[in-house]
């Protein structure tokens, strides 16, 4: 009878993956073999390179303010926080820990900050925790691999689409990753995508907050949503939102655009990008129909995100499914899906981890053998899932 149950979960699994209604969010971990840092790694690398320049007093004492968990996010908006500060005083300052800084001072921090992150992201950064060592990557040895990328669209839009050509919705892909490979990898395997933008290689943000995403009869393959922003994106000299090829000299003075959030006038404008993102997920998660909504790369460490999930599932009349593919550590479950799982809604959230699946107050079952673990939890695992079904998943 065990086995039947496991089987008749991994069948429901299965045919989650192949519904038509999608929504995926992809973090930081769905980067990592490709040759990405996640954000501790990432955040190390930036306060390294710092060291030394004119900007380390200033972000080092920033970073010394903030808790013991904080990373480079936290950073950048502590840093947009203390500079929104001084724009308001007379003095156009702000003192920290006994030292007093100038927007000029806060604004050249600011963009060595991004530079760095643009860097890493860009060409690469592999870290490894047995040596604490790295490998960085630079404009003639890039060591970022986007075949992983790839094999997921191939296995996702090629595999598990297959015929529904002429009835297929969009695939909407939310991520809070700064890199290109999503996007990238649409292209080079010939999907068509809306990301906001409308313009060539360079184009600029005509997505505005509150309006809609292009209806079903203009048949974009995929969407794809950044959440926290992108290493192509810059703000022009008249406060527009521009997507631009890495290493052009024009549009001269823009600033580059990466961090969400950031406090700026900018922000509090129709303009803001992240706004109109967030409003997105939140349309998508309320779509009811079979909507799923896969979670593949994502430690639900931000709680911006969390709270549109909950508030999304918790809606009367929604029917979204949650697959979370996560890492299940030595304290268990990530808290935010802990606490989903127990809702009176859990029974639409399952959790599939190293140890077996969860599905509301049952779990974990469709456990490996003993001495080995699941891998589809993994960017790679989660791939092997959508091209070869539970049954060819390794364990």
């Amino acid at each position: 009878m065990e086995h039947l149950e496991e089987d008749s979960y991994l069948e429901q699994l299965d045919a989650f993956l192949s519904r038509p209604n999608q929504v995926w969010l992809l973090g930081a971990g769905a980067s990592l073999d490709a040759g990405l840092p996640l954000m501790g790694p990432l955040t190390n690398f930036v306060l390294e390179r710092l060291e030394g320049s004119d900007s380390e007093p200033l972000i080092s004492a920033i970073w010394n303010d903030l808790i013991e968990s904080a990373h480079i996010e936290h950073l950048l908006s502590h840093l947009g926080d203390y500079y929104a500060l001084a724009e308001r005083a007379k003095s156009k300052t702000v003192t920290i820990d006994g030292e007093t800084y100038d927007l000029e001072s806060m604004m050249k921090a600011h963009a060595e900050v991004l530079n760095h992150i643009t860097h890493a992201i860009h060409w690469g950064y592999k870290y490894d925790r047995e040596t604490e060592t790295g490998e960085v990557g630079n404009p003639l040895n890039s060591i970022v691999d986007i075949e992983p990328h790839r094999k997921f669209v191939r296995a996702l839009l090629g595999t598990r689409r297959s015929g529904m050509e002429n009835r297929r919705p969009p695939v909407r892909f939310f991520t809070t990753n700064y890199d290109t490979l999503l996007e990238d990898s649409l292209a080079l395997e010939r999907h068509t995508c809306w990301d906001g933008f409308s313009g060539g290689a360079i184009a600029y943000r005509s997505h505005r907050y509150g309006a809609d995403e292009p209806g079903f009869s203009q048949r974009y393959d995929a969407h794809v949503m950044k959440l926290h922003g992108s290493i192509d994106w810059h703000l022009d000299d008249d406060g527009y939102l521009i997507r631009v090829r890495l290493g052009d000299k024009y549009p001269g003075n823009a600033k580059r655009v990466m961090i969400y959030p950031q406090a700026t006038k900018y922000v509090a404008t129709q303009r803001d990008p992240f706004s109109a993102q967030f409003d997105l997920l939140r349309r998508s998660l309320s779509n009811n129909g079979g909507n799923v909504f896969a979670i593949c790369g994502y430690s639900f460490g931000d709680e911006h995100i969390n709270h549109e999930i909950e508030l999304s599932m918790e809606s009367p009349g929604n029917d979204t499914t949650i697959l979370a593919f996560v890492m299940e550590t030595d304290r268990g479950l990530p808290e935010a899906l802990d606490i989903w799982l127990k809702e009176r809604w859990g029974k639409r959230v399952f959790v599939m981890t190293q140890k077996g699946l969860y599905n509301g107050k049952i779990g974990p079952i469709c456990q490996p053998e003993e001495g080995s673990e699941r891998s589809w939890w993994t960017f790679a695992g989660v791939t092997n899932l959508l091209e070869n079904g539970p049954g060819g998943a390794a364990k």
